[in-house]
């Protein structure tokens, strides 16, 4: 049974579930990781340039870590092909919020991630989850090539964030900082003398005009009075000479 796993672990290209090799092999799943477990020690008590791990939910051959430069080197020729700044960013919220969508990433992140996501999916770190119920919109998981490659068993593996994040009060006096209302020119106390408001000008040609209206009346009232006194006398003294 043994020589029969090797051989089956030598020409799969994912890590193989006990199950599945049990029946490949026609034993009891007990059996068979016993078995896996025996081989992994052996390797390691050999120091072969590989070992058996169970990673991802299934067994699989992997190089060792000391080998892993010449490994490296004999297929990348020099050329490292390590995933970006924004990309590892894109792949921890997915990894945290699967199943998400692109926009609900996007929010995360504050930038657009469409051509991340596609790079993500091309790696095979990514896959599509279906669909949101409301949105429509195509959400996205991690793949079993992602659990991998970050040598978990599942999601359950992923650190916890917690120690990863500010403090609250860190937090609450950024955003204080934040919602402070801009600083202002400070107000006129009530003490301060008030302005000197200008009077209003006024039109002295009109006031003059009804000046001098009023002088015409008065003249024109003397005058009026002057003729009635003449006439008077007039009629007197005529009366004075028919009597006589």
């Amino acid at each position: 049974m043994r020589r029969a796993l090797e051989a089956i672990l030598m020409v799969t290209d994912e890590p193989l579930p006990v199950l599945t090799m049990a029946r490949a092999v026609g034993r009891p799943t007990g059996d068979v990781a016993g078995a896996l477990e025996e081989l992994a020690a052996e390797y390691t008590e050999q120091g072969r340039g590989f070992d058996l791990r169970e990673v991802g939910g299934g067994w699989r051959y992997y190089t060792r870590v000391e080998a892993a430069p010449y490994v490296e080197r004999f297929v990348l020729d020099g050329q490292q092909a390590r995933l970006t700044q924004a990309a590892l960013e894109t792949l921890a919220v997915v990894a945290y919020k699967q199943p998400v969508s692109r926009a609900r990433v996007s929010a995360i992140r504050g930038v657009n991630v469409d051509g991340v996501m596609r790079t993500l999916v091309a790696r095979g770190l990514v896959e599509e989850a279906g669909s949101d119920t409301e949105s429509q919109a195509t959400l996205y998981r991690t793949t079993t090539y992602f659990l991998e490659r970050m040598g978990m068993q599942s999601l359950d593996d992923l650190p916890e964030l917690a120690p990863y994040l500010p403090d609250m009060d860190d937090i609450e006096d950024e955003l204080a900082a934040q919602t402070l209302p801009p600083a202002t020119d400070p107000q006129p106390s009530a003490e301060a003398a008030p302005e000197e408001v200008p009077a209003p000008a006024t039109d002295t040609t009109s006031e003059d005009a009804q000046d001098a209206e009023g002088e015409d009346g008065d003249e024109g009232s003397a005058d009026g009075d002057s003729e009635g006194v003449a006439d008077e006398d007039v009629d007197v003294e005529a009366g004075v000479r028919d009597g006589g």
